[in-house]
């Protein structure tokens, strides 16, 4: 938890992947955010396994999987669960993305 908070807190602009080992979701779900993600260069990406570091969903409030949260300034601004429309998450990307490197 200690490396996640320092991921929110150290960069403008943080993603979290929270996933789950057994989840088909999770796994067919992330190559393609992977891909999306190359286009915000100062976005710093993080996954991680709630099975493995349980005390992700506490914080974060995660019930499913998976979850995908952006973080501008160490605050929420993205919250998209279990079914992903990556089309409109990349609109709600790029929006947030400019506006953050314009500043």
């Amino acid at each position: 938890m200690a490396e996640i908070d320092e991921l929110i807190s150290a960069n403008e602009l943080s993603f979290l992947y929270v996933s789950q080992e057994n989840c088909s979701v999770c796994h067919g779900l992330e190559p393609q955010i992977k891909q999306m993600l190359e286009k915000y260069p100062r976005i710093v990406a993080k996954k991680v396994d709630a099975s493995e570091v349980p005390e992700v969903a506490g914080k974060f409030s995660v019930f499913t999987a998976p979850v995908l949260l952006l973080f501008v300034h160490g605050k929420e601004y993205i919250r998209e669960a279990r079914i992903v429309q990556t089309a409109k998450l990349d609109e709600k990307l790029a929006r947030i993305y400019e506006n953050v490197i314009d500043e």
